[in-house]
């Protein structure tokens, strides 16, 4: 298992890195690493989104919760929060795309600058998009999870290889070759998605009746529609309210609602997204294997040595499958988390330095060419080499001392991006003659909930729900922000007015 998953590794390492060089030679400025100089199929960006989409934490991390807590973690993980998310996506892509093409868009940051015509709310969210940090963490601890027992090599080795590999190469490469790699892991996840979610056939050799008593023979609260025990899924509102809403607003993010200034036509985005969604609602199922893993470890012990969380998926494909289809698996474990990750340090590497250094320091830092390259390029990479630094401590404080899981780690700071940047999106793309108060407040309001709900701990009234889960906090603030943002709007307007369909389109005109 081990030389196997090592060969297998390097080809894939060669593989990646021939796509890279690919894409690099068609690098020249920074508007090709933020947006791309190739024209692509929207089946291959369809497939690239559903890949960022899906990070470790949908493969890896998320089964580990439902092994630990049963039916509750399926519906919040698998029916709520995916129902709301996929059907946002539709909503939002049409008029992020249509706005963020018209003024040419290199970031989330960069869209929200422009929209409402604000050089300090353009730098305040260039600020928060800091808070993804915590998601690149999730995605290397998750990965350094599985390869480490795939290699046989200590967690701290493994972790700095995989920064120094994919951060390295991701200085060069940007969208040109991000899609081409996200789209051969797309296509490996689909196999590993089906592999995983078949796995467990022979547990319903006695129908779902038999599948059920197998999990209530280990803990009845598995199979309960709410997990006492748990702080994530004690009640109605924790499995389906916060993850639907979380849902609603969790494709703001800088590496989703991008993705669709790639495409090159309009004509392109219903291929786009019908591909996307497709490959993603298949990933999402993926945390059923969590229920397969809990039967296969029913006291979450290996050899004596209790799991972590974060390892019971590494330790049930070792477990359950033969050689050959476990690194098979692996190498789609490895490609959920790599696709999101070179998502992740594509789209902040571009938002730090052209949504803070630029403004912060003024364009004249850019006007000259350092090692022959463009300055801009040149100081980006300088910021991927800081998020790498940044990464590897953070990453190994998960490794040794996670909260139970590095999730509610990545959970707090990515919720409280997206909370803040949905009243902004929303009211931009469907909303007309927007106050630039009524955005800013929202987006202050967010944040300062967000936190104070998760660090207080204040609960929910009439629920068990408090802010120790970051999908509660989340739930809050963003209901908090649509409540201030849209009375600042009304009241300034003296009511809401909607954007036409032609106003949409026009809006940057």
């Amino acid at each position: 298992m081990v030389t196997a998953g090592w060969v297998l590794i390097l080809c894939y390492a060669a593989v990646i890195l021939y796509f890279v060089i690919r894409g690099a030679g068609q690098t020249k400025e920074m508007d090709d690493y933020a947006l791309g100089s190739v024209l692509f199929s929207p089946t291959a960006v369809g497939l690239s989104l559903a890949a960022s989409i899906t990070s470790a934490a949908t493969f890896i991390i998320n089964p580990g919760f439902v092994s630990l807590y049963g039916f509750s973690g399926v519906i919040a993980m698998g029916l709520a929060l995916p129902l709301a998310t996929l059907g946002s996506l539709i909503l939002f892509t049409k008029g992020f795309r249509n706005f963020g093409t018209n003024v040419k868009a290199l970031s989330m940051a960069d869209w929200i600058r422009k929209m409402y015509d604000s050089r300090r709310f353009g730098i305040f969210f260039g600020f928060l998009s800091l808070l993804l940090i915590t998601f690149i963490v999730l995605i290397c601890v998750g990965l350094t999870k599985v390869l480490a027992s795939t290699l046989n090599i200590r967690e701290f080795y493994v972790l700095l290889g995989i920064v120094i590999f994919i951060f390295g190469y991701m200085m060069y490469g940007g969208a040109n070759s991000m899609v081409y790699t996200n789209t051969i892991q797309a296509i490996l996840m689909v196999i590993v998605a089906v592999m995983l979610l078949g796995s467990g056939y022979d547990h319903f050799s006695n129908g779902v009746t038999g599948f059920i008593e197998k999990l209530n023979t280990i803990d009845p609260k598995l199979t309960q529609l709410t997990n006492d025990s748990s702080f994530l899924f004690r009640d109605y509102f924790e499995i389906f309210v916060a993850p639907f809403i979380v849902g609603i607003a969790i494709v703001c993010q800088p590496h989703i609602l991008t993705k669709s200034l790639l495409l090159d036509r309009e004509e392109d985005v219903n291929r786009y997204l019908v591909v996307g969604i497709t490959a993603q609602f298949l990933f999402f199922l993926v945390v059923i294997a969590g229920l397969y893993a809990r039967i296969s470890f029913p006291d979450l012990t290996v050899d004596g040595e209790a799991l972590a969380m974060d390892g019971i998926v590494s330790a049930y494909v070792v477990k359950e499958f033969t050689v050959a289809i476990a690194l098979i698996i692996v190498l789609g474990l490895i490609s959920a988390g790599v696709s999101t990750l070179e998502s992740l340090i594509q789209s902040l590497s571009t938002s730090i330095t052209n949504d803070i250094i630029e403004p912060l320091l003024g364009k004249g830092i850019f006007t000259k060419d350092i090692f022959g390259l463009p300055a801009k390029l040149v100081y980006n990479r300088f910021v991927i080499v800081a998020m790498a630094i940044i990464t590897v401590f953070l990453s190994w404080q998960q490794l040794v001392n996670p909260k139970l899981s590095v999730g509610i780690f990545a959970q707090n700071g990515v919720y409280a991006y997206f909370s803040a940047a949905f009243v902004p999106i929303l009211m931009g793309m469907f909303f007309k003659k927007v106050p630039k108060e009524a955005p800013i407040w929202a987006s202050i309001v967010a944040v300062t909930v967000h936190f104070t709900v998760y660090y207080g701990q204040i609960r929910v009234p009439f629920s068990e729900a408090d802010g120790e889960n970051p999908a509660v906090a989340a739930a809050l603030a963003i209901t908090s922000a649509v409540m201030v943002g849209f009375a600042i709007y009304a009241a300034k307007n003296k009511g809401i007015k909607l954007r036409s369909d032609n106003e949409k389109a026009t809006a940057s005109v």
